[in-house]
């Protein structure tokens, strides 16, 4: 059974930090490609905010290039998310994505439940 747990939202002032955490358990899956965070905030589309590869190479969107850190932890199955210099715009509700691949290599895409993070002016 998959099961992405994510942990670390919550409610801080512009400016401020917060770290998301997302625990992977891949059951019979053989390995892990590629993790990630996704937001939607409300009305809007859910959109990408950081990915890392299985070479722990990061990829960000430019909204949050330079305040955003997305790092791995591939022994943890973990991703992380730092977000400092926080800013109303990054609101929402934050889901950690995993793209597992089974013994055959078919990739298939998974989502935690998600957590919200609130960021005040």
């Amino acid at each position: 059974q998959v099961q992405l747990v994510e942990s670390g939202g919550g409610e801080v002032q512009a400016g401020g930090s917060l770290r998301l955490s997302c625990v992977a358990s891949i059951g019979n899956m053989f390995s892990i490609h590629a993790m990630g965070w996704y937001r939607q905030a409300p009305g809007k589309q859910r959109e990408l905010v950081a990915l890392i590869n299985s070479r722990d190479m990061p990829d960000y969107a430019d909204s949050v290039k330079g305040r955003f850190t997305i790092s791995r932890d591939s022994d943890k199955n973990t991703v992380y998310l730092q977000m400092n210099s926080l800013k109303p715009d990054d609101t929402g509700v934050y889901y950690c994505n995993a793209e597992l691949r089974d013994f055959r290599l078919r990739e298939y895409d998974y989502w935690g439940q998600g957590t919200q993070v609130t960021v005040s002016s």
